[in-house]
């Protein structure tokens, strides 16, 4: 809430920067602008004492002034509109349950809160087997769950979700370097996407977790605010050293360039998937006004990230076009998912179609008879253009393959 609260701050910053933008135009100074607007620096001030006073209190675990911070700012609570707060406490974000054949036998044990101690208690497992040398990093998706407090904003905070996460393992002393490319890495990944560098922003932690030197966050800016997407970690040597001090057995890496064995650093990057589709989804979803006065759903999903790639649609069920039109459809299934419809007029196909995130659609016409040219129609421009059926895959793939988008990073 306290972070929420300087948000707010900042938003009335941006937007007096904004008017500031139109108001002087070209030669508008943002610089100087933030450095002598009355407005902006009030409100910076503020942003200060409060920031100051959250650092320390993060810093000293300090939860009487957190309540504080709380009261002193009149910040109330976002559903109720209340500020009857009670004290702040620590809570158990782990889920515990029992294990063992008996009850008096029974053993508490944990379901995992991440995946990533599975990669470090078997990493040295693949180091040895893929022949790795480092830096190298294992990658992994699976279940985790957490005690949240409040499992709110449809999917963004969940009890039980999926979660990605790759340990990437390096050299000691060359963890911040790798910290550092890796932030740089990630956000780059995220632009590419397509839903617009201004939608991603880096937020560093204030206090570490006990395992790190270094952590940020990447965040979306979801209907409800900017909230972290991905969270990027330098967690040094600290599960691997417990791993190794507590089961007794070494793991430790033999450099042969070095010539020494050691335990390595590991710089992590974690996202949830199902923030992830809430992110492309929430940013996807719009409606638009046409022309003519009606209304059209979209959903302009990445094309490379669409579900469905393309839909082959004959224009009408007769005079050979549903024969031309499977025969464009057997010319593309083998690559993309695609859809063959050909039910109700060309327009309520496209709509469905719209609706459902397909990037593009393939007309076939009578005129595709004589000239083997077919219409494809863009999703989100709606322009439509005329393609020889010959360059129709090679048309899509540029579109919609995924390896595109990686060799761009």
């Amino acid at each position: 809430m306290i972070e929420d609260f300087l948000g707010k701050i900042e938003e009335k910053i941006n937007k007096e920067v904004e008017k500031g933008r139109k108001k002087f135009g070209e030669s508008f100074d943002e610089a100087q602008f933030r450095a002598t607007n009355p407005n902006v620096l009030r409100e910076q001030a503020k942003w200060d004492e409060v920031h100051n006073r959250y650092v320390a209190a993060e810093k000293a675990s300090d939860f009487a002034e957190y309540r504080q911070i709380i009261i002193d700012n009149n910040i109330v609570c976002p559903i109720s509109g209340t500020c009857n707060w009670t004290d702040v406490r620590q809570f158990n974000l782990m889920f515990s349950t029992s294990m063992g054949s008996t009850a008096d036998g029974a053993n508490t044990i944990y379901l995992r809160p991440e995946t990533a101690q599975g990669i470090f208690v078997n990493y040295l497992n693949v180091q040895k087997t893929g022949r790795m040398k480092i830096p190298f990093g294992i990658a992994q998706i699976g279940k985790a769950f957490r005690n949240e407090i409040v499992a709110r904003q449809f999917i963004f905070r969940m009890r039980e979700f999926e979660q990605m996460e790759m340990q990437f393992f390096i050299k000691p002393g060359t963890e911040l370097d790798w910290f550092k490319k890796w932030k740089e890495n990630r956000m780059k990944w995220h632009v590419n996407i397509g839903m617009g560098a201004e939608n991603y922003r880096f937020h560093d932690h204030e206090k570490l977790a006990h395992y790190a030197n270094a952590a940020t966050d990447i965040e979306f800016n979801f209907p409800f605010g900017f909230k972290e997407l991905e969270g990027i970690h330098s967690r040094t040597n600290f599960d691997l050293g417990n791993h190794q001090k507590f089961s007794g057995k070494k793991i430790e890496y033999f450099d042969p360039e070095e010539n020494a064995s050691y335990t390595p650093f590991v710089v992590e990057t974690s996202i949830g998937v199902d923030r992830m589709v809430l992110a492309v989804l929430s940013h996807s979803f719009h409606e638009e006004k046409l022309e003519n006065g009606e209304t059209r759903v979209v959903l302009s999903i990445p094309a490379p990230l669409a579900p469905v790639k393309a839909a082959v649609l004959p224009l009408v069920k007769k005079d050979g076009l549903p024969e031309l039109a499977q025969e464009v459809m057997d010319l593309l299934k083998y690559d993309f998912n695609c859809q063959y419809e050909e039910k109700d007029s060309i327009g309520k196909r496209y709509r469905r179609q719209d609706a459902i995130g397909t990037p593009f659609c393939i007309t076939v016409d009578h005129e595709s008879l004589n000239d083997r040219c077919v219409t494809v129609r863009d999703r989100d421009t709606m322009e439509q253009t005329r393609v020889p059926i010959a360059e129709l895959r090679a048309m899509i793939d540029a579109k919609v393959n995924l390896n595109n988008l990686l060799r761009n990073l």
